[in-house]
């Protein structure tokens, strides 16, 4: 298994904080917030390497910060030569750039870099080795506000997606769907037509909504919480609930 880390946003919304530094890098309670992630990752025995796609502006950091990092697993830096938000290739045009560029042929773990998460990975991977399926990382949630700002999964008794709106103005479940996949080998090749159909490449939801329709895909409903660092409030909300977390 191949895990793929996307990290080649420009959190514009986080400036000047992100203006000339990576938000994956950014401290959280003492530690980059990347570091949260990595540990999570780590725990993962199939995964025998990481990538870690990112843009020009970024690379030297990710590039510093890995080489002083001597993770257990190898992580592999991946550039993808953009230099700002107007150029970006996007979540699924890197998730392809990665794939082509790497020749990747394996079971894919694919996680945005900004989501802090407590629940275990081990358990949406265990989910889709039953499902024999593609499974995205879904809470329930009551929060309005929030799942109009994300993607919302509709599902059947067997928690089969049977519906997906990526931030939809009405949402017609409360299943807050996170950017944590698990993609078996042989959905591989739908990223392409994916992208040869024309479809949007930006918000990596938007490949759940059209994956569901071509092949049955599962919603992982997790315990425990999933932050997304998006906004100057929610990295201050992070930061001191991490904080406390660490110190005690």
């Amino acid at each position: 298994m191949k895990c793929i880390l996307l990290c080649a946003g420009y959190a514009t919304r986080l400036f000047p904080l992100t203006e000339n530094f990576p938000k994956v890098l950014l401290d959280i309670g003492g530690r980059p917030l990347l570091d949260y992630i990595l540990d999570e990752v780590n725990t993962i025995d199939e995964v025998d390497e990481i990538f870690i796609v990112t843009n020009n502006k970024y690379a030297r950091h990710l590039e510093n910060w890995k080489n002083e990092k001597n993770n257990v697993k190898k992580i592999t830096v991946i550039n993808d030569g953009t230099n700002s938000n107007d150029d970006r290739l996007g979540a699924i045009g890197d998730i392809k750039y990665v794939i082509d560029k790497m020749n990747i042929d394996d079971d894919l773990l694919i996680i945005a870099g900004d989501n802090l998460f407590t629940f275990k990975l081990r358990d949406a991977i265990d989910y889709s080795n039953e499902k024999k399926a593609p499974v995205v990382c879904v809470k329930s949630v009551d929060d309005i506000t929030l799942l109009r700002r994300v993607g919302v999964s509709e599902i059947d008794d067997n928690n089969k997606i049977i519906g997906f709106e990526e931030k939809p103005e009405n949402p017609r479940s409360t299943l807050c769907t996170y950017a944590e996949y698990v993609y078996p080998k042989n959905i591989i090749k739908y990223f392409d037509k994916y992208i040869e159909e024309g479809n949007p490449i930006d918000a990596p939801g938007n490949f759940v909504a059209w994956l569901y329709k071509q092949t049955d895909t599962y919603a992982f409903i997790f315990d425990g919480e999933c932050y997304d660092v998006g906004t100057h409030e929610s990295l201050k909300e992070v930061s001191e609930l991490y904080r406390k977390k660490n110190n005690n």
